[in-house]
């Protein structure tokens, strides 16, 4: 039993000091918190009165109401599979992670005044509720989905996940560290969800046999390969776009982290939730 829970219990481990060392990072040293205002502002400066709307509507799709929807959604999706302990997993999920949240806004309240205006985001804003919804949302979906639709999943929950993390940085909601911080809320308890799955549930295997680990990976590797070379691709047609980002380095590599870490946490829980089959005897 301690074998089959190891990995995800390592896993939440690794979330738990990642968000450990972002919280004292971004909080606590002036050095972070400079770049993280620098690399904010690259984000803001990106808006335009054109698109502000999408954004807008990208960013609420994490409200409450949405969250709510799509979470039954996802406890709906469970018990039609027979998956009651999944179900049961992510109600905990959808409370846990905004509680946890929650708590460590206030715990670690901290005002930050951004650097190149007088404006100061609220206090309260480290980790990102919105990042931590979006990525809650992604994880229990690719949690309840049948084998053979997990890594589309995944896919697609990753990248609902990082839209939502960028529309809140160029709105101005959050620094990049709170987006970061809420994405490790969301994959400590995933992990914690899937260690405890491995404990009660029983080794059934997957009604249709979808792509393993190995191919759930590999599809979200080719996701993200595709989704370089379409931004490569923009950046080509586009000097200003091109020019911008050569001129932003920092943007770039916080951009990027943002991205690779919803990777990372789609494609691990992807791997991790499907059944294990019968042990030989």
């Amino acid at each position: 039993m301690l074998r089959r829970c190891a990995s995800p219990l390592l896993a939440a481990l690794a979330c738990l000091l990642g968000l450990a060392l972002v919280a004292v990072l971004g909080l606590a040293v002036p050095a972070v918190r400079f770049r993280d205002a620098a690399v904010l502002h690259g984000f803001v400066a990106l808006d335009r009165p054109s698109i502000t709307p999408v954004i807008e509507l990208i960013a609420h799709l994490a409200d409450p109401v949405p969250y709510a929807c799509a979470g039954l959604a996802c406890v709906g999706v469970a018990l039609t599979r027979g998956r009651r302990w999944r179900a049961l997993a992510v109600v905990a999920l959808l409370g846990l992670t905004g509680a946890t949240t929650q708590l460590l806004k206030h715990v670690l309240a901290e005002p930050r005044v951004l650097g190149w205006t007088r404006h100061q985001l609220d206090a309260t804003a480290f980790p990102s509720g919105h990042a931590t919804a979006a990525m809650t949302l992604a994880l229990c979906a690719v949690l309840v989905a049948p084998a053979a639709m997990r890594a589309a999943t995944a896919l697609a929950g990753g990248a609902f996940a990082v839209a939502v993390g960028y529309a809140v940085l160029v709105l101005k909601w959050h620094f990049p560290s709170d987006v970061i911080g809420g994405f490790l809320v969301a994959g400590l308890w995933a992990a914690l969800a899937l260690a405890a799955l491995r404990a009660v549930e029983r080794d059934v295997p997957e009604l249709a046999r979808g792509p393993g680990w190995r191919q759930t990976a590999y599809a979200a590797s080719v996701g993200g390969v595709v989704a370089a070379i379409a931004a490569a691709l923009v950046g080509a047609r586009s000097d200003v776009l091109a020019m911008y980002a050569m001129g932003r380095p920092m943007l770039v590599a916080a951009a990027l982290t943002i991205a690779v870490l919803a990777l990372v946490l789609v494609t691990g829980v992807g791997a991790a939730s499907a059944p294990r089959p019968p042990a030989a005897r």
